[in-house]
């Protein structure tokens, strides 16, 4: 961690724009990796809308700015805090629903907030979305690229380490007893409610707080960036890198938006592409490539494994 952190501190000092924007954003979807895997890997509840909510924390964040005058100190905590209470309401009605019905459910809103966001022209700019003007630096002395890029760092280490903290506290071995039999769960007298609300919560913050440092980096927003492709993208991250596994959060997010980078050239192909990656890992890699790496590099486990571990 100390040297992916290192080696990302040292790109706007020798590398291009570019590579400071795609260092930005595997920054970004390392925050949506583990949300999404809190929510799904942890807490065992399949639920696509974790791209809409990252899309309500980018179109609320660059709103502020643009129609209200907000800095982006203040419109990215605003925009935060937007999409996480309405991850929560939303999560509220599915609370009841399992399974394939969740899922079903969780897909009516992610296409809903799409249509609300294509059609509420006077709020949502429609569209053609809006462009915003970039993230100012000059106080600290540097650039928006590099500034972004920092404090996209700051944001996803905070993230990595609140993360490890909440799954190894009661409330993550509370998502992992719901995960494995809500019957048993319930039977310990773990609040199923309570609990689910937590883990929407959480991986809602997490889509927001993404969303608006998306904004800030990209400096424009339409409703395709948060359309089936970005459901897509990020299950290909959580299954390629390990569903329940932090660090296969991690591990998914570089990967994924490495290769999509690399595919840049062949756009057309790559919602296929991410398709049948993901098909691939599912059929032959059910763990992810950390959990294939657990097998064969002795003595690595994960914290909450590590604690059930050390408690027989």
């Amino acid at each position: 961690m100390a040297a992916g952190v290192l080696l990302i501190a040292l790109v706007p000092l020798f590398l291009s724009p570019y590579y400071i924007f795609v260092a930005n954003l595997i920054l970004i979807y390392i925050i949506l990796a583990i949300g999404l895997n809190i929510v799904l890997g942890y807490a065992g509840q399949l639920s696509f809308s974790n791209g809409a909510i990252f899309g309500i924390g980018a179109y609320a964040t660059g709103l502020l700015r643009l129609d209200y005058g907000c800095p982006y100190w203040l419109a990215l905590p605003l925009g935060t805090l937007t999409a996480t209470v309405l991850g929560i309401l939303v999560a509220l009605p599915a609370l009841r629903l399992k399974g394939h019905y969740l899922a079903l459910a969780s897909i009516a809103f992610a296409q809903s907030t799409i249509w609300i966001l294509v059609h509420w022209d006077g709020l949502t700019h429609g569209t053609s979305g809006f462009v915003l003007e970039p993230v100012e630096f000059s106080l600290i002395g540097l650039n928006s690229h590099a500034g972004m890029l920092y404090l996209s760092l700051a944001a996803a280490i905070v993230c990595v380490v609140m993360a490890s903290n909440i799954l190894q506290s009661p409330v993550g071995r509370a998502f992992v007893a719901i995960r494995e039999s809500e019957h048993a769960a319930s039977a310990l007298a773990i609040d199923l409610t309570r609990y689910k609300i937590y883990a929407y919560g959480i991986s809602s913050l997490y889509a927001g707080v993404a969303g608006g440092l998306f904004v800030g980096v990209v400096g424009a927003v339409v409703p395709d960036q948060f359309g089936l492709f970005q459901i897509v993208l990020q299950f290909c991250m959580v299954f390629v890198g390990g569903v329940g596994s932090l660090w296969g959060s991690v591990v998914g997010a570089v990967l994924i938006i490495s290769s999509q980078e690399l595919m840049r050239g062949f756009q057309q192909y790559q919602e296929f592409g991410f398709g049948v990656l993901l098909l691939v890992i599912i059929l032959f890699f059910p763990s992810g490539i950390v959990g294939f790496l657990k097998l064969r590099v002795g003595g690595w486990q994960e914290p909450l494994r590590h604690y059930f571990k050390a408690r027989g």
